[in-house]
């Protein structure tokens, strides 16, 4: 690749502080930060929007005490916020104990764990799920045996039990994308490139087995329930926009069937046992003409995609007659049943169609099922879908229905201390960055709630449609959680150095930082912990950045000189006491260390307080956190390392098992040599 065409394809090669490596943004993303920003709306910024009769005491009330709630199957949330709501183990910290590591320069090949801990990749790209798939050959590579083994870049991960003695598990993992460029020879033919690489996009599902609990996991090859999604995979959409014309093409004229699903970042668990995947940055994946005014909200753009698919489907070519719709069925949550290798996956248009993160569910007091979402883009939204019918303990089936229909939500925010945010990340005189806010209404009861649009273009444009209504424009509101003890729910903002550049929005509140390089994390507490409530609360539970370097940050007051550095927040997990962890992707161009996986405190004296767990080798990102602590084991997914590489001059060789590419991962971590540190 000559300067010139290497600058074409990395416009973001200069302009990658704060972010992550030029590369990434080309392959994972279209370059989204290198182009005009997507949300051109009107739409009014938080600053605009305080008015008297919105303010926090008139919305909200003095003194509301949270019902119990379920979440992720039944775990009864603590009544109040404060410490005395929380269970014994969530006062002593947690189960899992270690010594924080020092932040690892990200130049460093290395995966780095606390002493008295151990790690070993569970299963790799390219590791065979069948009898009758062969062993993986970096130098031997087709696309039907990439169909039947492990994908690329995992992202999302889980890992669900199937026996009582928790020595039978399954493991589910997205692969969001692909890097070409380190995958295969240049001189490799470019169709059988495209093909290759087309199947280790999707999802993958794998049975697990171990001798005890606490040991390692080992994949097991040929398994009953192990299964690959790809682009050749059914899905069935469901919904109020299942059917309609703006998701009819020429090859399903009855708009109910999608093949494959891609670009899938993160997800979540049920409560039922199923799996959600965000369709995320799937704009990058199709041609399209001049773009309407739909498209670019989108993303979308008249240059050809890199990947070229469309050389090989038409389908993805948004030109070709009849397939003019066929990006308009990408960008939904998508549900599957690991459990049944022979079910239809599922993409729920009753959640909305935009650059899904992720989507993670609550079971309210009531029943009904609350899934909260964000959009990943710069100055885009945070959601929330509430469910028509409830949930019922046992009723499998009927759970699996309940994403189907239901209302959706996107959110405004409101600051205390507006008049008082100038930019710098400064706190309030109060003393924390908070304020109130409120659910505003996409949809009803099956309608449309946005005057002058329908049921189906709300769901189909649903950045559009909230556009409409006003709500904030968030830094790239990625990962969004409900705590499991306290039913707090927590927004992963990773960045955006475009805030407060030239025409667009200034910091706010909720925003507090111009060119926010490091991002946020926003706390939300809905009013009488009611997840169906439609206002909440919200505070900041931290600005990071590394305060060693002179960066503005705040951790709750706690003290900044005592915390592990951390940027660029992305997937967030829970462990059993309710301690929140964090895995970051791009901390390397902000802050100069490689990716990791931090443990924050939220409750006392501690609260805010950041603890580095483990770091993943340059290039990588830390992906899908599980937090197994009851067992002392962590289980992270390593996407994207030696991303910088070339064939034949890789930056990375993790997992460092004799092949001479780096190979993407899930990576399970433990206590002592082989997990024996647990056994007494």
């Amino acid at each position: 690749m000559t300067i010139e065409s290497r600058r074409r394809f990395l416009p973001m090669l200069d302009h990658v502080k704060g972010k992550r490596s030029a590369v990434t943004c080309a392959l994972k993303c279209d370059n989204a930060c290198a182009k005009d920003v997507c949300n051109t709306s009107n739409n009014s910024y938080m600053r605009d929007i305080i008015s008297a009769e919105y303010s926090r005491r008139s919305m909200l009330g003095v003194g509301a005490v949270g019902a119990l709630t379920l979440l992720l199957g039944g775990n009864a949330v603590a009544q109040a916020p404060s410490a005395q709501g929380l269970s014994p183990a969530a006062k002593a910290g947690g189960r899992l104990q270690f010594s924080p590591i020092a932040p690892v320069e990200s130049t460093v090949d290395a995966f780095t764990v606390p002493k008295t801990y151990s790690w070993e990749p569970v299963i790799r790209w390219g590791d065979p799920l069948f009898n009758d798939t062969p062993d993986f050959d970096i130098n031997n590579q087709t696309p039907e045996a990439q169909a039947g083994q492990f994908g690329y870049n995992n992202d999302y991960l889980d890992i669900l039990p199937l026996d009582k003695k928790n020595t039978r598990a399954v493991l589910v993992a997205n692969h969001e994308y692909t890097n070409e460029g380190i995958m295969f020879p240049p001189t490799m033919d470019p169709a059988t490139v495209r093909a290759i690489s087309k199947n280790a996009h999707g999802m993958g599902v794998v049975e697990l087995e171990r001798k005890a609990e606490g040991f390692p996991w080992k994949y097991v090859r040929g398994a009953k329930l192990n299964r690959r999604i790809t682009m050749s995979t059914p899905f069935t959409l469901t919904g109020p926009a299942a059917g309609t014309d703006l998701v009819k093409t020429v090859a399903d004229s009855e708009g109910r069937t999608v093949l494959g699903t891609l670009n899938n970042c993160a997800g979540g668990t049920t409560p039922w046992g199923t799996i959600l995947s965000g369709e995320e940055n799937f704009n990058g994946y199709f041609k399209v003409g001049t773009p309407t005014a739909e498209q670019r909200r989108y993303g979308l753009t008249s240059t050809d995609p890199g990947r070229g698919w469309h050389l090989d489907e038409e389908r993805f070519d948004a030109t070709a007659e009849g397939y003019e719709n066929e990006p308009n069925r990408f960008g939904w949550i998508v549900e599957l049943d690991p459990m049944d290798p022979n079910s239809t996956p599922v993409k729920h248009t009753a959640l909305g169609r935009f650059k899904h993160e992720g989507a993670n569910v609550r079971v309210n007091a009531d029943g009904h099922v609350v899934a909260y979402m964000g959009d990943d883009e710069r100055f885009d939204y945070l959601y929330k879908f509430v469910s028509r019918d409830k949930y019922i303990e046992g009723n499998r089936e009927h759970n699996k229905t309940l994403l189907a229909n239901g209302d959706l939500f996107v959110a405004r925010f409101q600051g205390d201390s507006e008049g008082e945010i100038d930019g710098s990340g400064a706190v309030p005189s109060d003393g924390s960055f908070d304020g109130s806010g409120e659910w505003i209404p996409l949809t009803r009861d099956g309608r449309s709630a946005v005057p002058g649009m329908t049921i189906e273009q709300v769901l189909v444009y649903t950045r559009l449609a909230a556009d409409r209504v006003g709500p904030t424009k968030l830094d790239r509101p990625e990962d969004v959680e409900p705590n499991p003890v306290t039913g707090k729910v927590y927004v992963a903002c990773t960045n955006n150095s475009n805030r407060g550049k030239g025409s667009n929005a200034k910091a706010d509140e909720t925003n507090p930082r111009n060119e926010n390089r490091d991002g946020h994390i926003i706390e939300i507490t809905e009013t009488n912990n009611d997840a169906t409530a439609s206002t909440f609360n919200w505070n900041l539970l931290m600005l990071c950045g590394d305060p060693a370097q002179g960066d503005v940050t705040y951790f709750s007051g706690f003290p900044v000189d005592q915390v592990s550095p951390i940027s660029c927040p992305d997937n967030l997990a829970f462990d059993s006491a309710g301690n929140l962890w964090i895995s970051t992707d791009g901390a390397s161009s902000g802050i100069g260390y490689s990716d990791g996986l931090f443990k924050v405190s939220l409750e006392g004296a501690d609260r805010g307080k950041v603890e580095q767990f483990l770091a993943v080798p340059g290039d990588a990102e830390t992906c899908g956190p599980v937090i197994h602590d009851k067992e002392g084991m962590v289980f992270v997914a390593v996407q994207h390392p030696g991303e910088d590489g070339t064939w034949g001059a890789h930056t990375s060789l993790f997992p460092y098992d004799g092949t001479p590419a780096p190979r993407p991962s899930v990576v399970q971590v433990f206590r002592g040599k082989n997990g024996k540190g647990l056994r007494k």
